[in-house]
């Protein structure tokens, strides 16, 4: 079967879609990306993940004139032209040509869906390492907190961490404060509490992230919540990330991810912790409800 994807306003043939070689998108970075995960054909969190992308275009001026409705009907047609009931689905929109007046916005649309393909399962029975970043993130950069297509140290970071046998690389801020995982966010457990950046350190606002943190926070509406460990937003310090019991990442395509090494340094007895264990399987209940047809 040939791949479809979303081009603009239209499905068309993988092969038969192509982007101009003056798009902001190519030039620059100048543009945005949301990563989602399809289960039996249903997008999970669909409305979080185009409300992040419409919040982010707003924030840094990246003009189209796409409505949320109309992009969540193209993820739609995407996944079902591939034919495709669990899958990986990529959003893309860049601020478009840059010779377009700056009053006809023009900016891409790009929508792929691929079948799923999930993180070892091993990574989950024993857990991962992960490793230190060795750059640093800048809470004054407009692009922190924005997941945008200009993400060449996000890679560069996460390629030097699989160098070392480690899934992921932890980044801090300029300042010292733990910040979140090149692709993830990152979570502590210590104590009976669950420790997590604030969005405003900044990082990004994950929608594994977000799902954790809904399932921890005190909600009678939801079967699914544990009163049994309570959720932190707060700054967090390298002594907070050694001095965890437990720490895991999240998001939409890992999951609830386990870390028992960080470098050199064991996390806890060296095996997913209980805690850890509980809520990933929290949030695995809640995605099988969530991505009911």
């Amino acid at each position: 079967m040939v791949e479809k994807i979303f081009l603009n306003d239209k499905l068309v043939n993988i092969e038969d879609a192509w982007i101009p070689a003056n798009d902001s998108g190519f030039l620059y970075g100048a543009g945005l990306f949301e990563t989602m995960r399809a289960c039996n054909g249903v997008v999970f969190r669909l409305e979080d993940h185009l409300d992040r992308l419409l919040t982010s275009a707003k924030a840094l001026s990246i003009e189209h004139s796409y409505s949320k409705e109309y992009l969540a009907d193209a993820v739609r047609k995407t996944l079902a032209a591939n034919d495709l009931a669990d899958a990986r689905i990529r959003l893309t929109l860049s601020a478009g040509l840059m010779s377009q007046s700056q009053n006809k916005p023009a900016a891409t649309l790009l929508i792929t869906a691929v079948k799923m393909q999930p993180y070892p399962g091993q990574f989950y029975k024993n857990g991962v390492l992960v490793v230190l970043c060795p750059f640093r993130q800048n809470p004054a950069d407009p692009t922190c907190g924005h997941k945008t297509t200009s993400y060449m140290s996000r890679m560069l970071a996460l390629k030097q961490a699989h160098e070392k046998k480690a899934a992921e690389a932890l980044w801090f801020t300029i300042d010292g404060r733990l910040a979140e995982g090149c692709v993830s966010n990152v979570f502590l457990v210590k104590d009976s509490h669950l420790y997590t950046p604030t969005t405003n350190t900044p990082v990004l606002p994950g929608i594994a992230r977000k799902t954790v943190c809904e399932l921890l926070i005190a909600n009678p509406s939801t079967s699914l919540r544990t009163s049994k460990i309570e959720l932190v937003e707060k700054d967090l310090t390298i002594d907070d990330l050694l001095g965890a019991d437990e720490v895991f990442i999240t998001n939409v395509i890992m999951l609830v991810l386990p870390v028992v090494g960080i470098e050199k340094h064991t996390v806890g007895n060296g095996k997913p912790g209980p805690q850890t264990k509980k809520i990933a399987e929290l949030y695995e209940q809640f995605l099988k409800q969530s991505c009911k047809k």
